[in-house]
């Protein structure tokens, strides 16, 4: 199982294939502005160091808890789209019908080729796929591991229908077992009716890989669903940038917004949104309300506590008149739910 995670592996016609896409470049997938991904071998002591050593208040000393699955709530039709979130960046959504899930990394280790787990804040996470009704569409926004999970995909590959994914994460997919012609795979910009929902593909400021020699060969973004009452947009994993006004321009305004909002650190500030910065996205993008997710699942930054994305990004939405959303984990809810208890404050 240890080789199984690095997922598929980068061949001569595959390269070929991405080298179609115009956001491909001297051999790799690129940003749309300059973006750095390198660190200093003369940083990566103190990197490591603080990684290690700086442990206070980035996980809760308990396990936070998640709503059981209510099938008969969020099956019941409804002229409404309706969410549940998993933490982190786990989305399972209801709309015109059909059930579609962002994604679904629900294993209990970001790290599992790491020789130190990078474990999970709630218990038993995997076992809520054996309670979701059958996966119209699953969604994979790129192949880092806390978004493409290989044992969420052996559980979920038997009740799911079809696949889109960012180019390049289809050999993933594949070598799991996953039927190629389940899968789509999607440029920035591309488009596809998904039973009468618009779904698009969305640029962001990141990078992608699960291995030593395959970083930048997926491609990665955020996904935007569009139908005749509703405009829904998932940032997906990056750095703040100028494709944001763009995503707006093109494809907006939203109706409501999942921001990436975790994570973060000065040493990666281009490839992740600070919470300041996920609530300017947002209304760059022309979202009317937005909810931070890409936290309460895992402690992958030493910069800041687990507590600390959603309090500056609701003192920051506050600020910046931006309504927001904050759901528990497992809840459900819709765009016009009015969720603000500081529940994370409860917790140590």
């Amino acid at each position: 199982m240890f080789f199984k995670q690095f997922g598929g592996k980068v061949t001569r016609a595959l390269t070929q294939q991405y080298g179609q896409s115009e956001n491909w470049r001297n051999g790799s997938f690129q940003n749309l502005e300059e973006t750095s991904l390198s660190t200093s071998l003369l940083d990566m002591p103190r990197i490591i160091y603080k990684q290690l050593a700086n442990q206070k208040g980035r996980a809760p000393q308990q396990p936070l808890p998640v709503t059981a699955f209510d099938e008969r709530a969020f099956l019941a039709p409804s002229a409404a789209s309706k969410f549940i979130w998993y933490g982190h960046s786990a989305i399972l959504m209801q709309m015109l019908g059909k059930t579609l899930l962002i994604d679904p990394m629900l294993g209990p280790d970001t790290a599992p080729i790491a020789p130190f787990a990078s474990k999970r804040f709630s218990d038993n996470t995997l076992d809520l796929i054996d309670d979701f009704p059958p996966i119209d569409l699953i969604l994979l926004t790129h192949d880092h591991y806390d978004h493409l999970d290989y044992a969420s995909i052996q559980k979920l590959k038997y009740k799911t229908k079809r696949y889109f994914v960012a180019i390049g994460v289809k050999r993933h997919l594949v070598s799991w077992g996953v039927p190629a012609a389940q899968i789509t795979e999607f440029d920035w910009w591309q488009t596809h009716n998904f039973e009468g929902i618009q779904i698009t593909f969305t640029p962001t400021r990141h990078f992608s890989g699960r291995g030593l020699t395959d970083r930048l060969k997926t491609l990665w973004g955020g996904w935007v669903f569009t139908t005749s009452s509703e405009n829904i947009w998932f940032s997906g994993d990056g750095g703040y940038g100028q494709h944001f006004k763009e995503v707006g321009q093109r494809l907006g305004p939203f109706d409501f917004a999942f921001m990436e909002c975790g994570q973060y650190n000065e040493d990666w500030r281009p490839i992740h949104l600070f919470p300041d910065e996920a609530v300017q996205a947002a209304l760059d993008a022309g979202a009317k309300k937005a909810m931070p997710v890409h936290w309460a699942g895992f402690a992958l930054s030493y910069q800041h506590t687990w507590q600390e994305p959603p309090t500056v990004f609701t003192q920051t939405a506050i600020a910046q008149q931006l309504d927001f959303t904050l759901p528990t984990i497992g809840e459900i809810f819709e765009v016009e739910s009015v969720l603000r208890d500081q529940w994370w404050s409860r917790f140590q």
